[in-house]
């Protein structure tokens, strides 16, 4: 049998009209008689939001954590940052893995145990770490980075040039925290005379 152009028309005006009268609801008895779907609580329910930026690399996305009794249960990116509009990466997605991690035998979340939260120190030719304390840690460091200065610093080259630096001392920045602490670190950087600076996301 043969239809015509306009009697397709027709039909298909009237399937289209159909479907979306349906998807209205003007046939409740039909609607009623399918199952409701169950509704599931939002586990952000009772959350409170707090903007953050992702720390991985020098993008600067905006992500939202989700706080709930002083943890962090759900991570997802910014809608109003400007940078990442509510998209995150994959290494942004994982975010919430930093701290805990999902254990498949609890279904549960509980701490990363690879998480370092100790300072750990291993002496030259040393086989073990060892605990220390961040005031030792802090003080360790100055120490070292002002002992090495003092033994490398150049005040002028072989042309008699002065250059007042060191070359013995490189530092690696961190998109882990803002443009101003950046600023301030590359200056202290500079006022020690290192001039080997370069930034981890380009690695």
């Amino acid at each position: 049998m043969g239809i015509s152009r306009r009697t397709f028309l027709k039909l298909s005006g009237l399937s289209m009209a159909a479907a979306g009268l349906t998807g209205l609801g003007f046939f409740p008895r039909r609607a009623a008689a399918l199952p409701a779907a169950p509704v599931e609580e939002l586990k952000i329910r009772r959350a409170r939001e707090v903007p953050t930026i992702c720390p991985y690399c020098s993008v600067g996305c905006g992500a939202i954590c989700y706080v709930e009794g002083g943890e962090v249960t759900s991570v997802c990116g910014d809608p109003d940052h400007p940078i990442n509009e509510g998209s995150l990466c994959s290494k942004g997605s994982s975010l919430l893995n930093l701290r805990s991690i999902y254990d498949p035998q609890t279904r549960k979340r509980k701490l990363n145990p690879q998480r370092v939260t100790e300072v750990l120190y291993r002496a030259p030719y040393s086989s073990r770490w060892e605990v220390k304390s961040w005031n030792w840690a802090l003080k360790e460091i100055a120490k070292r980075v002002k002992e090495t200065r003092d033994a490398t610093f150049e005040i002028k080259d072989k042309q008699g040039i002065t250059v007042n630096r060191t070359m013995a001392i490189a530092h690696l920045g961190s998109a882990a925290i803002d443009n101003e602490e950046n600023y301030l670190m590359v200056k202290l950087q500079r006022a020690l005379g290192v001039i080997n600076i370069d930034h981890h996301a380009r690695l």
